[in-house]
């Protein structure tokens, strides 16, 4: 694939955005949870402490999943709030960019969740009268609920440049998915296998996938036994 044609689709490089300065945070929140998870697909929501991401608490938020394509606000840094110029908490995450991007931000968000993944946006600042150019970075990072299910995201948003005129919205301008795998699912050995000269059990007693060994029970009496059942009649 071609520069153009990457440009036509969106698709930035990972490296475009890890190289730029002054989104080191965005670093320090994906080191942090990439920490936590260990060989885990990811973290719980319950093991995200603050004073661990302590230097970039006020670009992180934390989002719970209300629908598909959907999801708000639960903790937000004070950085989100300036851009928006008011509380952030309990606002859907697609508030932050303008109209034309939120499907993209949406589908992503959904993409996070199912996959699971990593997602790393790109952003750029709506300009007008008293709202200077901004560019941004977005990073959504999932999490496992305390019900084991994938219904969080720990995210960090950060925006250079002057905030000017409140609410500042953006547009997506490049995203990068990234699935993640956990170690722990690839087996680390072959499974070991009963040699046919020493067999565990006997031929009778073997059973494939799930199904569970037959039982013994005693043989019926035949026909020339005497049967279990005997018809009795009377005149009485």
């Amino acid at each position: 694939m071609d520069k153009t044609e990457q440009k036509a689709q969106n698709v930035i490089a990972m490296s475009e955005f890890k190289n730029d300065t002054g989104f080191t945070a965005i670093a320090q929140i994906e080191g942090y949870w990439d920490a936590l998870r260990g060989t885990r697909l990811m973290p719980k929501r319950s093991e995200i402490d603050p004073r661990g991401i302590e230097s970039a608490l006020e670009f992180t938020f934390v989002l719970e999943r209300i629908a598909p394509g959907m999801a708000r606000l639960r903790i937000a840094g004070s950085h989100l709030s300036d851009l928006m110029g008011m509380e952030v908490r309990g606002m859907p995450l697609t508030s932050f960019v303008s109209p034309g991007s939120r499907r993209q931000l949406s589908d992503a968000m959904e993409e996070v969740f199912q996959r699971p993944a990593v997602c790393e946006l790109r952003l750029s600042a709506e300009t007008g009268r008293d709202k200077p150019p901004m560019d941004a970075r977005l990073i959504l990072l999932p999490l496992k609920s305390d019900l084991g299910d994938v219904s969080r995201i720990l995210g960090c948003l950060v925006a250079r440049g002057d905030v000017g005129r409140a609410p500042r919205r953006f547009e997506i301008i490049g995203a990068r998915m990234r699935p993640i795998t956990s170690v722990a699912e690839v087996p680390s050995e072959m499974p070991k296998v009963c040699h046919p000269a020493e067999p565990a059990v006997s031929q009778d007693e073997v059973v494939s996938g799930f199904a569970e060994t037959k039982p013994r029970f005693a043989a019926r009496p035949s026909r020339t036994d005497v049967p279990y059942l005997r018809l009795v009649k009377t005149d009485e």
